[in-house]
């Protein structure tokens, strides 16, 4: 840092809202699942006050709504809706009035620019409007029928946004994007600071023993780029989303790999609280030398990167092809004749 220049420490308390509510089937009902995460924001403001205040508040994957049907028509006739809306509008309303940020819950969006596409999007609002839309790059597939814009062709948006606040530089990524290291990296990158995880992660995967995914991978990918990561994962129970159980255990962990919050795996709302210091991050990652991973980087190393992989640059597709569950596993499998390493012969 210069002599002379000072910065002013930022530390704040950022809290990751897991939510179990019903999952809406049309539009109209999504308001109801709005009124109760302006609710949770009140309730985590209001909890905090006395003591370090509540800046950031982050919602799970499919708070606003979830795929519910199983084809890209059905969504768009029921579910999906423009960005930004009057639940965006709303969250900003509340960031204005608490002087905060908030990571939404994704919503399912269509875009006159991508006829016939479906994302699943969760947008950065603050007091000064909408900061970014992140639009899931990695749909988990075969299942979710919602397109990567990575697959569009001419597709001209930042794949990656950051936003660069006064609470540091925020970037999000969904879920199953968190399984690809890559996309946490890419956004650490292009200098997110707090890497954001909006999720809808079921067991036996999720955040119980013995796989326990959920905190390995956050934990992970916090300590591989020296970056906070604030992680709110879905906590709907069976009879609000059939067939699956969420198991809840939102987290917070710091640059280090520290858990500083979690709350106990399970279905079930919570809210949980924990302290967020960007000034000791910058530090760190201007003094460090050992286990600086972003600087000792080789990216010359691996030619993986240099070939084209999914979906198959030969795959019939266009944006005007309909996804679904067949056309997913055939874009797999034939991925799959161009990753899978083949034996010598002998």
């Amino acid at each position: 840092m210069p002599k002379g220049v000072e910065h002013p420490h930022i530390r704040y308390a950022v809290a990751a809202c897991q939510t179990d509510m019903p999952n809406p089937i049309e539009r109209r009902e999504m308001r109801r699942n709005t009124d109760r995460m302006l609710s949770m924001i009140d309730s985590a403001v209001a909890g905090a006050a006395p003591f370090l205040p509540v800046r950031l508040v982050v919602f799970p994957e499919f708070a606003h709504a979830a795929p519910v049907y199983a084809t890209v028509s059905e969504l768009t006739q029921k579910l999906a809706v423009r960005i930004p809306n009057e639940h965006t509008e709303r969250l900003e309303r509340k960031a204005r009035e608490h002087n905060i940020y908030i990571q939404s819950g994704s919503m399912l969006e269509t875009d006159p620019r991508w006829p016939n596409v479906i994302f699943n999007t969760t947008c950065l609002i603050g007091p000064e409007g909408m900061l970014y839309k992140y639009r899931k790059v990695n749909p988990w597939i075969p299942y979710e029928v919602h397109a990567s814009p990575h697959d569009l062709e001419g597709y001209d948006e930042p794949l990656f946004p950051v936003a660069d606040t006064p609470l540091g530089r925020i970037g999000c990524a969904i879920c199953y994007d968190w399984l690809f290291p890559e996309v946490l990296r890419q956004l650490t990158a292009n200098g997110a600071e707090v890497l954001i995880r909006v999720s809808a992660y079921m067991d036996p995967w999720g955040a119980t023993d013995p796989m326990d995914w959920w905190t390995v991978v956050n934990r992970c990918r916090a300590l591989e780029n020296t970056a906070y990561v604030v992680a709110a994962n879905q906590g709907a129970s069976l009879k609000h989303y059939p067939p699956y159980s969420w198991p809840g255990g939102s987290q917070v962990i710091d640059y280090d790999g520290r858990i500083l919050a979690q709350a106990t795996p399970g279905p079930g709302e919570r809210i949980v609280v924990a302290p967020v210091d960007i000034s000791a991050l910058r530090h760190e990652r201007s003094v460090r030398r050992g286990h600086h991973m972003l600087a000792h980087l080789r990216t010359e190393a691996y030619p993986v990167y240099a070939r084209h992989q999914y979906p198959p640059r030969n795959a019939a597709h266009s944006r005007d092809e309909a996804h679904s569950y067949e056309r997913n596993n055939s874009l797999i499998d034939e991925a799959k004749e161009f990753s899978m390493p083949v034996a010598p012969e002998k």
